[in-house]
């Protein structure tokens, strides 16, 4: 059963009414395989239909999002983004200078979350991780970017 299968059959199991917006909604979050702002989810449903508006569009990631269906995370581009639950708990890896973001599985961030409950009394509970930094890309680019130091000469050490 696919993403959006799931997604569909659980909002009808729960009493969810479920309008051709909505289903269009549904799939356009489910067939995007990544993690999608509301926005592009507006622009693949008008393409479909343009009795479907923003408002529509916020209303439904929202419920899916409360329902537990969808991820909602804050990678950084200035905009919500929303992801099908299929996969589970996950961690992003989001580049500051380029906005790569790579999607890791949540065994990478389980000795975090164990430390943070050991150290501090504290249970995550997000569903997924995000952390900021340098991709390997960048880092690469930036060291080449950056002015080699001199080598010290012989006579200028001293001991």
């Amino acid at each position: 059963m696919s993403c959006g299968q799931k997604l569909i059959a659980e909002l009808r199991r729960q009493g969810y009414r479920l309008t051709p917006q909505r289903e269009m909604i549904v799939e356009a979050v489910a067939h995007a395989g990544r993690h999608i702002t509301a926005e592009e989810v507006l622009e693949l449903v008008r393409t479909h239909s343009s009795a479907v508006n923003v408002a529509t569009v916020y209303r439904t990631l929202e419920l899916l999002a409360r329902l537990g269906l969808v991820s909602r995370a804050d990678l950084g581009g200035g905009s919500v983004t929303y992801a099908c639950q299929a996969h589970g708990h996950h961690g992003h890896l989001v580049c500051t200078r380029c906005g790569t973001v790579t999607e890791v599985d949540s065994e990478a961030f389980a000795t975090l979350e164990e430390q943070l409950r050991e150290s501090f009394g504290f249970a995550p509970a997000a569903r997924h991780f995000a952390v900021h930094g340098l991709c390997a890309g960048c880092r690469a680019e930036l060291a080449q970017e950056a002015p080699q130091a001199p080598e010290p000469s012989p006579a200028a050490c001293t001991e």
